[in-house]
This record gives structure tokens, sequence and C-alpha cells, in this order.
């Protein structure tokens, strides 16, 4: 019954992921996306994505994080497959599940579902160049125009060699509107020999449990849901055991949101770690009656500073976190 954070493309960095497993709850962690073309990226590309290379491939809290391969040329995304696993990842994943136009446009992420033969040589060719001992995982959609081809792409991909699959049980047409099709999942779980992984749509610990009925699966990955709720994997935790977990109140994690601005402000401009900020604390609106009466005036805001202040005194911490300021 493990829990998965979600890669999620310009979101879930490695500051965010140091904060969220840091919280607890969480068994592994997948990068973003690294675009594969025709060239070979320099080692530096990697630990850009993955820093935790340099620290045994791990979050601060001992979390494995997977290195996670975007790309269609077979050739490339294998060598680049290998380097990972060179430069220490313990794990490679390959995404056919990015509904981005742009990554779509450039015959990469879940387009390939139009393809499954693609899919199939795709991690074939992966598993051939890592070592037997390095699982090799995919995370697809349902499928691209409609949710007709994920038994197919579940098959192919399993076929190939994959250890494991994880589905977003929507497709790619679907985007992220509600509902999430996890039943969907289950006809492709019933048709693979290999692990499936559910994902989409889990806000809640009540949410996890109808999507593991539903879908059948073991293993969830949770995106949107831990990010608004970074307390959620420790909360299902809770559940699984049996034992009571209180729901993280905002005055905890309003901590969390400026420990990230702070971190983003030694490299970043402040425009862009307000930016960030904001698309943190957007989510939180969803669970956190405070992170909504706060977001009409800080989606106004473009100093991070003047960001942090507000969130202080919408947690009640004005003079608690001075030091922080």
């Amino acid at each position: 019954m493990r829990l998965f954070l979600a890669p999620m493309e310009g979101l879930v960095d490695c500051y965010i992921r140091e904060l969220l497993t840091a919280v607890g709850g969480i068994d592994r962690c997948v990068t973003e996306f690294i675009r594969v073309t025709r060239g070979q990226l320099p080692p530096r590309v990697f630990y850009r994505f993955a820093p935790e290379l340099r620290q045994g491939s791990v979050t601060r809290a001992g979390v494995p994080v997977a290195v996670q391969l975007l790309g269609s040329h077979v050739s490339q995304v294998a060598w680049h497959a290998a380097r990972a696993v060179e430069l220490g990842a313990p794990q490679v994943d390959l995404n056919f599940g990015c509904p981005a136009k742009t990554v779509n446009k450039h015959k990469g992420g879940s387009i390939l579902m139009r393809e499954p033969d693609l899919m199939h040589a795709l991690v074939s060719a992966v598993r051939e160049a890592v070592p037997a001992e390095i699982p090799v995982t995919a995370k697809m959609r349902l499928g691209y125009d409609d949710r007709s081809m994920g038994v197919a792409c579940g098959e192919a991909l399993a076929d190939a060699g994959a250890d494991e699959i994880c589905i977003h049980a929507r497709s790619k047409v679907d985007g992220y509107r509600p509902p999430a099709y996890w039943e969907e999942i289950a006809r492709v779980r019933e048709r693979v020999s290999v692990p499936v992984i559910a994902n989409g749509d889990v806000w809640s610990v009540a949410d996890y449990w109808r999507c593991r009925e539903i879908s059948g699966c073991d293993d969830v990955m949770i995106g949107r849901g831990l990010v608004a709720q970074p307390d959620l994997a420790r909360q299902i935790k809770a559940s699984q055991a049996g034992e009571p977990c209180d729901p993280m109140p905002w005055r905890d994690v309003v901590p969390l949101l400026i420990d990230y601005s702070q971190t983003l402000q030694t490299f970043l401009e402040p425009r862009y770690v307000t930016g960030r900020i904001k698309q943190w604390l957007n989510y939180t609106r969803r669970p956190y009656a405070e992170a909504d009466a706060a977001w009409s005036q800080v989606k106004r805001m473009n100093d991070p500073d003047e960001v942090c202040r507000l969130l202080r005194a919408s947690a009640g911490l004005v003079g608690e976190l001075a030091e922080s300021a």
C-alpha cells in the first residue's frame, strides 16, 4: 500500500519534494521529466532536475527519487536512461502521460498513446540499456483522443518489460476535469501481469480508499492532492494503520510556503518566486479556508516578502516567524 508523489512539471521541483517528504507518508518521488531529443544531455541537466543524485538519490528524509525521461527517439531515450543510472538513478520512469500541447506537438508524452508499438519499443530499449536490478517504470493516461487505448498501451508496456505502470485515470482530451475514471484503471490492471499504480483525483483520505476500491490497485500516486494538503500522505498512512491523524492546520502549512519562498529567492528573481508561491497557494485554497481568504490579496502581489508577511498574518504567526522574514 505504497504512496507516491507524482511528478508535476513546473510545480513539484526538488525543493517541494524536500518539504513534502519531510512531512511524512511518501514512499517514493519521481522527478519532473527530462526532455530527450537527438542530442546527448550533459550531467548538469540530470543534476538540475534531480539534485538528489548527488546524495544517494534520496531526499533528506530518505525517500527514493526516480528519474523520469520524456521523448520518442528510441536509441536516445535508451542512452539517456543508461546515463541516468550511471549518475545514480535507482529507477528510470518514462513519461507517456504529459498532456501539454507543446510536448505533444514534439511527439512526447500522451500523444505516444496513439502508438503502442512505439511505447513498446521505447520501454524495451530502456530495459535492455539499464541493469536488470534497476526498475524501469512508465506513467501513462487512459488514451489520447479518448479512453479506448488504455488496455492496449498497458499491455504494450508490460510486454516490453516495464516493472510497474502508473495510470492517470483520464485521457489527454479529458485533461484534469473530473471525474477520474478509476474503473478504467481496473480494466488495464486485470489485463497485465505487472503492478499498476492508480493516479488521479485523490484529494482526501476518503478519495484514496475509493480509488483503491474501484481501481483494485494497492499503490496510489498523488499529485495535486498532496500539494494542496501537504500531510495527506501522512493521514493516509495513519488510516491504513487504523490510527487517528488530525489534518495539518494552516498555521503549520504556512512555514512550508515561506521556506519555499526563501529558498527560491536565493537564485530566482522576485517576480518568479512570487509566481511559484502563488501556484502552490492556489492549490491550498481547496482544503484551507484561510488560504482562500488570503488569495484575493496575494494574487495581486509581486513581492515575495510581502506575500510571506500576508501568509504569516493569515495563520496568526505575526512575530513568531520574524527570524525567517
